[in-house]
């Protein structure tokens, strides 16, 4: 295997690097402060301005690779770029590749018609409207998705969609325009061929949004993460993604990039924490010297490197894997790097935070919101514990060796 940058990323990285110190760093107090003014659940200004000047720099939908629609780049090569979106709060969104809206966007172009794309990829892509993905339900443990209870079913030219999904993010945002929402179809087909994904206007009758849930006190507006009852809700059948059915075969097809793109961000977010401790424990003083003269200090700062470099190298064989061999055969290394990056990123989090002292907890710094979007996803697209145990099981049946590269020095 060859991380070497190509040519193109090296040049895409330049530009996106320059990009987030120019425009995007400056703007994160404006984007609070007008989001502060404007109430919680608008859309700040600066954010639309910002878009506008990602999408004529050509910064724009890198996410999604090999297709007519996106920026042409392999998983392995947008891993550089997502990292650096990862940095900021607000950066994912300004070059249209935050989620849920990129999930959704790659399950669209993969498998919606062509109705589907004209009606809703092609103002997604253009960041015209948002979405949301309404998978997770209340009343179950939906790490198991067979225990889903929301229903999917026909009615002549309709499909009548019933039930509660909560942690819809991207629901609260005032430009979120349509769901996909997984539910069962057919309850006795096959366990993994009994659910079925169908696209959801928010506008709806009988589409209630019930409330926002906040994530260690944080609401994450304008995006938000909704309680959403779907309330006998009719849809046309045209509105159905693939096929009745398909929903399991959809949601593999979805998360894997899905997770491996939060394992990008993640280790960006890490660096950022890791450059604000390094600048912090320089700066202060206590017994004497400076933070960073600190035995300890030194010991964290030591092991943060060690841990984000690991993270990365991770997940740049799961990106690799999954451009060469498909996702299907990486999804150990899919899984692995989905419980190693959320830890090492809290862990590195939160040794900045103890180096900012009373600061690391306040709002001066991005340090307390970044650990609680971090702790999350020790949740978000599988919990740890499903992913060790697909790993455990991948490694007791012999782990596929033959199908794995090996990495040559």
């Amino acid at each position: 295997m060859n991380f070497d940058y190509s040519e193109k990323v090296k040049e895409l990285r330049d530009r996106l690097e320059s990009f987030m110190e120019e425009v995007v760093y400056p703007s994160e107090s404006v984007y609070a402060r007008q989001l502060r003014e404007g109430g919680r659940w608008s859309v700040p200004q600066v954010m639309e301005e910002m878009k506008a000047k990602a999408k004529k720099e050509g910064l724009w939908n890198l996410f999604l690779p090999d297709s007519e629609w996106g920026g042409g780049l392999t998983n392995l090569e947008y891993a550089p770029l997502c990292e650096i979106m990862g940095r900021s709060f607000i950066a994912p969104e300004v070059f249209n590749c935050a989620a849920p809206d990129t999930g959704n966007m790659e399950v669209l172009e993969r498998y919606g018609t062509e109705e589907q794309k004209e009606q809703w990829l092609k103002p997604l892509l253009a960041g015209e409207i948002r979405s949301c993905f309404s998978m997770t339900e209340p009343e179950v443990a939906s790490s198991d998705a067979t225990n889903m209870e929301a229903t999917i079913t026909p009615d002549g030219d309709e499909y009548v969609v019933h039930g509660r999904k909560w942690w819809s993010s991207g629901a609260g945002d005032p430009r979120c325009k349509v769901a996909i929402v997984m539910g069962k179809s057919n309850p006795d087909a096959p366990r993994h061929a009994r659910h079925s994904m169908i696209l959801v206007p928010l506008d709806t009758p009988g589409v209630h949004i019930e409330r926002m849930l906040p994530v260690f006190g944080y609401d994450d507006a304008p995006h938000g993460h909704a309680e959403i009852r779907f309330d006998q809700v009719r849809v046309p059948k045209s509105n159905i993604i693939w096929g009745e059915g398909k929903g399991f075969a959809i949601a593999q097809g979805r998360l894997g990039p899905g997770r491996i793109h939060h394992c990008m961000r993640l280790i960006g977010a890490a660096e950022r924490a890791l450059e604000l401790m390094a600048s912090r424990v320089k700066e202060r003083v206590a017994f004497g010297k400076p933070l960073a003269d600190q035995g300890v200090i030194r010991e964290w700062i030591a092991d943060s490197r060690i841990e984000i470099e690991q993270a990365r190298l991770l997940t740049l064989k799961a990106a690799y894997m999954m451009d060469t061999v498909g996702n299907k055969v990486a999804k150990k290394e899919i899984a692995m790097i989905k419980v190693v990056a959320p830890n090492m990123a809290l862990r590195v989090i939160d040794r900045a935070i103890q180096a900012h002292g009373g600061g690391g907890v306040s709002e001066d710094f991005p340090l307390a919101f970044m650990w609680a979007q971090a702790r999350t996803l020790r949740l978000a697209d599988g919990p740890d514990e499903v992913h060790r145990r697909a790993i455990a099981k991948l490694e007791l049946s012999g782990g596929n060796k033959a199908d794995h590269p090996v990495i040559r020095s």
